[in-house]
């Protein structure tokens, strides 16, 4: 039998926060993204804030309509992942199976450690109490025999608890759940299934496979298994390199932008950041696609295929032609975003680095288009996305 733990970190933005300023754990507080941009909402709260009724991703606006005198922190991503390095560094001294599951949240296959530290429970508290003792942070576990139900296990508990969902006493715990505590099951998935009548996890348990499977697909089946305690998902060491499925930049604009100009210069800035990004991962993409969102949150994606690629141009070409077939002019953007899937190893074939074909600059040898991208790839290794590689528009506007 597996023993599977999922250590998920209680409050954890807000908590780091009251970390660095006890006196934020006797007001209501949360940390949240810029109100007067577009990343208004609430990321974390503390338990103060939290019997406001104040939710995550709440909008500024809306949390402050409940609580008046709400703190408002700006997050310290850098902290955050400090300190989620630190606890993982004590989930290593139990085993090596942690599987990263989020910055705040990890499974940990504990199989083969109870018969050094001693049961699972044994374990879970022995983690729970260190990381508490050490650094000032609580977390939920949840113990089960698998993935899906040890997530579930600590959600039902919080803060600073451990809950055991095993064979004998899952279904009685789960079963009059609402549907949604399911991993995997969002708004709309619950949405269908309610329309199915189906509103617990024990309903989703004896329901007709093939229905769920009908109307849900692949995720149905999932799910289906879920609700059955049926996962046999493996915890991954924590070493272990996982595999890229794709590489994707967005950015959210501080107001609407309707001119075509600015919006193909900003789309030509993410497909640097996406070129770039591949390369990094030693990886080249066979499908570029973009998505861009209007002022009323209707979201276009487009897609088309390619030669296998990393490079910028070539990228560029892609997202320029997606967006001039589909683009409305007048339509105003509020987001837009680059994604590159279909990825394969470069296996260390040569690159053809044709940085500036699409400038007609045919005189320039390959060796110095070469050593052009790497030397902007340095740049942006050290500055991040403060570099951008320079896009056509910008240059024929400077020529």
């Amino acid at each position: 039998m597996r023993w599977i733990l999922h250590c998920d970190l209680n409050n954890f933005f807000a908590s780091v926060e009251m970390l660095k300023n006890p006196e934020y754990r006797k007001i209501p507080m949360a940390v949240s993204g810029d109100p007067n941009k577009r990343h208004g909402i609430i990321l974390a709260k503390n338990q103060i804030a939290k019997k406001y009724g104040i939710y995550t991703p709440e909008t500024v606006f809306s949390a402050l309509r409940k609580c008046p005198n709400l703190v408002l922190v700006k997050p310290h991503y850098e902290e955050y992942v400090k300190y989620s390095n630190l606890v993982n560094d004590i989930y290593l001294k139990y085993t090596d199976k942690v599987e990263r599951f989020s910055i705040d949240e990890a499974f940990l296959d504990v199989t083969e450690s109870i018969n050094i530290f001693g049961t699972p429970y044994k374990i879970a508290y022995k983690i729970k109490e260190e990381i508490k003792s050490r650094y000032g942070l609580t977390i939920s576990v949840g113990i089960s025999f698998n993935k899906s139900l040890a997530k579930l296990g600590s959600d039902l508990k919080k803060p600073d608890a451990i809950t055991v969902l095993d064979y004998d006493n899952y279904k009685r715990k789960i079963y009059n759940l609402p549907v949604e505590m399911l991993i995997y099951v969002g708004k709309n998935t619950k949405e269908k299934l309610n329309k199915m009548g189906i509103k617990t996890i024990g309903q989703l348990a004896l329901s007709n496979k093939y229905r769920i499977v009908k109307h849900l697909g692949k995720l149905g089946e999932q799910i289906y298994n879920y609700a059955n305690g049926l996962d046999n998902e493996r915890v991954k060491f924590y070493y272990e390199k996982e595999e890229r499925k794709s590489v994707s930049k967005g950015i959210t604009f501080e107001s609407d932008i309707d001119n075509v100009v600015q919006i193909e210069r900003e789309f030509s800035k993410l497909a640097s950041r996406v070129s770039y990004l591949l390369r990094s991962i030693d990886m080249k993409a066979s499908i570029i696609a973009i998505s861009f969102k209007d002022n009323m949150f209707i979201t276009s994606s487009r897609q088309k295929r390619v030669e296998y690629t990393n490079s910028y141009d070539k990228i560029l070409n892609a997202v320029l032609e997606l967006l001039n077939d589909n683009y409305i002019n007048g339509t105003k953007i509020r987001y837009i975003c680059v994604n590159a899937s279909g990825l394969k190893g470069n296996n260390n074939d040569n690159i053809q680095l044709d940085l500036f074909n699409i400038y007609d600059n045919k005189n320039i040898a390959n060796d110095k288009k070469s050593s052009a991208i790497k030397a902007m790839d340095k740049l942006k290794h050290k500055y991040g996305d403060k570099v951008d590689y320079c896009s056509a528009l910008d240059f024929k506007n400077k020529t």
